[in-house]
This record gives C-alpha cells, sequence and structure tokens, in this order.
C-alpha cells in the first residue's frame, strides 16, 4: 500500500514540475515566514480591535473589519464545493490499485474516537476540578429555550442530499428584512462525491476523460487556493480586530470561571494530548505545530472548521506529507465529524456548569453518557452549528435542562475561536499520525522546511 500511494504521489508531483528533484530547496526567513506573517496579523488586529472599541459603537474601523473579515472567509469557503468533489474523486481514481484503502478509513475513524475520548474526558477532568457553575451570579432570566435540539434523527435526515451538490438555503430574519442564505452540507457533498469517484472508477476507460477533468480541476483551484492561502495575514488581522471590537471581554463578567475552565481544557489537549499522540507515533512535536500553526490560527481567526478547511488540507498534504490520495478524504471527514473542542471538551464543562446552575447532581452514569455522546455524537452536528446543537444533544440526553444553554450564549464567540483552533488542529494531526503508522508518510516533506503557502501543488 505505501508503495502504490507514495509511487503515485511522486510521478504526479513530477508531472507538475519535471525539475522538481533537482531544485534546492528554499529555506525562509523566520522572521518574514508565512507563519511569522499570521503573528503580525494577529498583532495588528488586536491593536486595530482596541483601537475600534476607543472610537465607540458603529465606528468606520468596526465596519471595515467585519467587511474584510467576513470577505475573507467568504473567499475561502467558495473554493470547498469544488475542492472537495475533485480531490475526492481524484484520490478514489488514485486509490484503486490501493488494496488497503478500507483499512485507511478504518483506521481514521479509530483516531478519531481515541484523540476525541481524551479531550472529552479532560473536559470532565477540568469541569469537576474548577466547578463552573457554582456560585454563578448569572441572570437566570437569560436563560431561553433555543427552539431545536440536536437528535440523530436530524444527523441522518442530513446525509440525504435535497440536490446534486448538497446545497440548501436558510432563512433569516421575518418579513421584508427576510434573507435567504445558501449554504453546502459538506458531509452530503462528501458523500455524493465518493459515490461518483466509485462510479467513474467501476466505468473504467469510458469514465477516463471525466477523472482527466477532475485532476485538472483541481489543479485550477490548487492555485487559487494558494493565491488566498497568501491573504491570511489580512484575513486574520481583519477577522480578530472584529472579535475585539464587537465582543470585547466584558461579556465574560460572572460566566469567567466557565470560561477559564474550557480554556484551560483546549489548552491541556492541544499542548498535552496532541503532543503525546505524535511522540507516540514517533512524530516531531515541534515540526507538527510549527506546520499546522496557520490552519490553527485561521481556524481562531475565523471560528470556521469549513472556512479554514482549504488550509488545513493543504497544510496536510502540502507541508505535513500525508498523500493526497488519502488526505483529500480524510481532511473533508475530519472538518464534518472531528471536532475536539466543540463536540468534546465544550458540552462535558457545559453540561456540568447547567447541572451545578441548577442544583442537579450528576451520577457516573451521566458522566458515561457525556462520554458516549461525545466520542459517538459528534457526527450528529456534521453540517451545523456544531458546539450549539453538541450541547443540546447532551443536555437533551442527560434530561439537563435546554434552557441552560441561554446562559453561556453571551461568552460563546470568545470561546468558539479556542474550540475551532483545536478543532482544525485535530482535523490536521489524525491523518498525520495515520499515514505515520500506516507507513505512507512523507517523512522527508515532513521534516523539511516546506509550509502550506509555500507548496506549489
Amino acid at each position: 500500500m505505501s508503495t502504490s500511494i507514495s509511487g503515485s504521489r511522486t510521478r504526479s508531483d513530477e508531472a507538475r514540475d519535471p525539475d522538481a528533484a533537482t531544485k534546492p530547496e528554499k529555506r525562509s526567513n523566520p522572521l518574514t515566514s508565512f507563519g511569522a506573517q499570521i503573528i503580525y496579523g494577529l498583532i495588528i488586529g488586536l491593536i486595530l480591535g482596541l483601537v475600534s472599541r476607543s472610537m465607540g459603537d458603529g465606528n468606520w474601523l468596526a465596519a471595515t473589519l467585519t467587511t474584510v473579515g467576513s470577505a475573507y472567509v467568504g473567499l475561502l469557503k467558495v473554493l470547498i464545493p469544488p475542492l472537495v468533489i475533485t480531490a475526492v474523486v481524484t484520490s478514489i481514481a488514485n486509490l484503486r490499485q490501493v488494496t488497503d484503502a478500507a483499512r485507511l478509513a478504518w483506521q481514521t475513524l479509530l483516531w478519531f474516537a481515541v484523540t476525541a475520548l481524551a479531550a472529552v474526558l479532560v473536559g470532565i477532568g477540568v469541569g469537576l476540578l474548577i466547578h463552573p457553575g457554582r456560585g454563578a451570579s448569572i441572570d437566570v432570566a437569560s436563560a431561553a429555550d433555543l427552539g431545536f435540539v440536536g437528535s440523530w434523527s436530524a444527523f441522518i435526515q442530513s446525509l440525504v442530499p435535497s440536490n446534486i451538490l448538497g446545497l440548501d438555503v436558510r432563512l433569516y430574519g421575518s418579513g421584508e428584512a427576510l434573507e435567504a442564505s445558501p449554504n453546502f452540507n459538506v458531509l452530503q457533498l462528501l458523500l455524493i462525491s465518493i459515490a461518483f469517484g466509485i462510479a467513474a472508477v467501476k466505468v473504467g476507460k469510458g469514465a477516463e476523460p471525466v477523472i482527466g477533468f477532475a485532476r485538472s480541476l483541481l489543479a485550477i483551484v490548487q492555485k487559487v487556493l494558494w493565491w488566498i492561502i497568501r491573504l491570511a495575514p489580512i484575513g486574520t488581522a481583519a477577522l480578530i480586530g472584529k472579535a475585539v471590537a464587537v465582543y470585547g471581554w466584558e461579556a465574560i463578567g460572572s460566566l469567567g470561571s466557565f470560561v477559564l475552565a474550557i480554556y484551560i481544557g483546549l489548552a491541556i489537549v492541544i499542548g498535552v494530548i496532541y503532543p503525546v499522540v505524535l511522540k507516540a507515533n514517533g512524530l516531531s512535536i515541534a515540526q507538527f505545530y510549527r506546520k499546522v500553526w496557520p490552519a490553527t490560527s485561521l481556524g481562531f481567526a475565523t471560528r470556521s472548521s469549513m472556512g479554514t478547511m482549504p488550509v488545513t488540507e493543504r497544510t496536510a498534504v502540502g507541508a505535513l506529507g500525508v498523500p493526497r490520495a488519502y488526505g483529500s478524504f480524510a481532511v473533508p471527514l475530519g472538518a464534518t465529524t472531528k471536532m475536539d473542542g466543540c463536540a468534546s471538551i465544550y458540552p462535558a464543562i457545559a453540561a456540568i456548569f447547567v447541572a451545578e446552575f441548577y442544583g442537579i447532581d450528576l451520577q457516573l452514569t451521566d458522566y458515561l453518557l457525556i462520554v458516549f455522546v461525545s466520542v459517538i455524537g459528534s457526527a450528529a452536528t456534521a453540517g451545523t452549528t456544531g458546539a450549539i446543537v453538541m450541547l443540546t444533544l447532551t443536555l437533551s440526553t442527560l434530561g439537563l435542562p435546554l434552557e441552560g444553554v441561554g446562559l453561556l450564549l453571551a461568552v460563546d464567540p470568545i470561546l468558539d475561536m479556542g474550540r475551532t483552533a483545536v478543532n482544525v488542529t485535530g482535523q490536521a494531526l489524525v491523518p498525520t499520525v495515520v499515514s505515520k503508522r500506516e507507513g505512507i508518510l512523507d517523512e522527508e516533506l515532513f521534516a523539511s522546511d516546506r509550509t502550506a503557502a509555500s507548496a506549489e501543488r
């Protein structure tokens, strides 16, 4: 299996650049590297956000930051459908001669579950240690029923495509203010692409023109994606500036213990659990985090695993050494179902908060249910606002008041930045670990100075 995938990858790279093998690798200056540019963007965004807050509500700077940030996220999201379709169809074609492709899929799901289990145990441990709901001074009147609950039936229904692109339209507002917002269900899009890819392989020679077209279109999409990625420092500055200008930190108030508990849990997962997994599999911790930093920081700024997915995929394949044939399947799947921040740490600590706030004692079976829902139930958030749906699913399973979700909405944007950063990091981690364990990781590329921004693939 190792030879089939890596060999295909090498021939493909040489076809794009015949002189690739003879070109010396350019070493980037750490002060001007793409990762450093992202850090500069974060710092500039923080400064602009503080300046905007000092200017009062509705100022031009806040409006500009919002416009630029939204435009950048829109640019990333617009590439998701063509990237998923072409990458998955091409990947399945490349995997035709690989007999253990099913094993890769199984290993991916297994490591999704293993890291999710570790994350939810961290969440429960931190919640029991800090007790975020005890003595909370938040007004109970702010609790409100959201009117929806995450459920397994909704997840099953979401798997059935309503059209060939997995596209739906959501309505917001009412009356003359009613707005329609198109939305891609990426899990549906992934399933549709897998079906078409398998069908193309089964058709044989007659489908070669379609597969060739998919390869060519994928190359074009990746080139445009590279241009957009280079704008990430600007997008990051705008998004962080907007977050500081709009949300600030005043909202934390009486929920300070809850916010602290969440960020401690996130820090343990990204700073302890993930490094242990990398070390146990013989991978350099420093090298992984150096290369995944642009995706992690962009996830923090955009608060969207879907919006960051193109960068995550490019990082995994172009910098970390994950074979494209496998990474093009694993990363989109992870972006819909692999959410250690939203689906493991957050619902665990939030459930403990709600139980303590309402004076409800949780038993051992309740904690086991939290673990079960977090490890298995994250798939139910696919294509939705993951954290809130996952929390309602957890609370309804435990029989806790759903109105408790309304208590936490004030600080959700602040929490969502950290949650998404952990989600994105985990979505790059698992394909890298599975590739290493299966002997298909390009370890020379992993050890190199190559980053997602410099990967001309």
